[in-house]
């Protein structure tokens, strides 16, 4: 009689580091100590939604318990605190059970707190670093037209009154200060158009209604456009000046500007 071969159970690999963690409240401002949920009660639910097995997993925190979760802890709990204070909470490699709750199963987690991970933080910081170099690359190689499109975005009219060296110096200055929205910019055609509309109405050489609807010459008042219900008007006329038509109106537009 042949013996029947026992099923083997493959072992899941343990990919929990050992090592000592920090957590810390997100926002700005914290109170001098924040005690969290440490075990499930009608009040503070603590469940943890197991997707594998499809159940709702209870949670509580012992100190003297290998792991976060109630069905598989053995024994008498000594029932520990989970307390931030000054917004920090720093936990030694031995905790392991209170650091898996905290990293991997607590509901507030990513919520009102974070763990610290210094090599996500490093290459976050890193792709700033980078951004904020190409913007500002980007904005020195500018000409003054493209710099005052793009501060007019910014600072409205009053890129008017600037000199070349003050529009320079500060678009430099939001290059550095927020680098994702000046790409973004930099790279949006319409703002250059939007910054001729603008100059070309503050010029008089087109007229805009009122009510902010209708486009105008400034010195026949024909009509050139209609603009779009709950539309920006000059990024409607931006749009208009790419369409057949609106191209000749554009080299009209810029002949006069010079």
């Amino acid at each position: 009689m042949s013996k029947t071969k026992e099923k083997e159970i493959p072992q899941v690999k343990n990919t929990w580091e050992i090592k000592d963690r920090i957590y810390y409240l997100r926002g700005t401002e914290h109170p001098l100590t924040l005690t969290i949920p440490a075990k499930h009660t009608k009040k503070h639910a603590l469940l943890y939604f197991e997707e594998s097995s499809g159940k709702q997993r209870e949670l509580k925190y012992a100190t003297n318990q290998a792991s976060p979760f109630v069905d598989e802890q053995k024994g008498e709990c000594t029932m520990g605190h989970i307390i931030f204070r000054d917004g920090t909470l720093r936990t030694t490699k031995s905790q392991v059970a209170l650091q898996k709750m905290l990293s991997l199963y607590h509901p507030l987690r990513n919520k009102i707190y974070e763990e610290f991970k210094p090599v996500v933080k490093a290459t976050d910081e890193l792709d700033v670093i980078n951004l904020e170099i190409d913007a500002m690359t980007a904005a020195r190689s500018m000409d003054v037209d493209q710099v005052e499109a793009i501060l007019r975005v910014e600072k409205g009219s009053i890129v008017n009154n600037m000199s070349s060296k003050e529009l320079k110096r500060d678009v430099l200055l939001f290059a550095k200060k927020n680098p994702a929205l000046f790409i973004s910019l930099a790279k949006d055609d319409n703002v250059q158009l939007r910054n001729i509309a603008i100059k070309a109405r503050e010029t008089g050489i087109i007229k805009i209604s009122q009510d902010q609807r209708t486009f105008t010459w400034g010195s026949n008042d024909r009509k050139l456009m209609n603009v779009p219900f709950d539309e920006n008007p000059y990024s409607a006329f931006a749009a208009f000046l790419k369409t057949d038509e609106g191209v000749e109106i554009f080299k009209s537009i810029e002949k006069k500007l010079k």
